[in-house]
């Protein structure tokens, strides 16, 4: 997938959890990558914050090291 699709896709996710209760965003965006994304999106993902991960959430960046 595009990098600029899956940061907008990882970000939305984000942006739901921080929505929740609780305090940890980063944990459970990693449990949602985990049961919803195929695990080459997983791969691009950590792939992409190793590389700087431009444009990302912080809490998308804490779930990939996560992952």
């Amino acid at each position: 997938m595009s990098p600029e699709k899956m940061v907008r896709m990882a970000n939305q996710i984000a942006t739901f959890f921080k929505t929740q209760p609780g305090q940890d965003a980063a944990e459970k965006v990693a449990s949602h990558l985990r049961d919803f994304w195929e695990p080459r999106m997983r791969a691009q993902l950590k792939t992409y914050v190793e590389e700087g991960g431009a444009g990302l959430d912080d809490a998308v960046i804490g779930a990939a090291r996560q992952l």
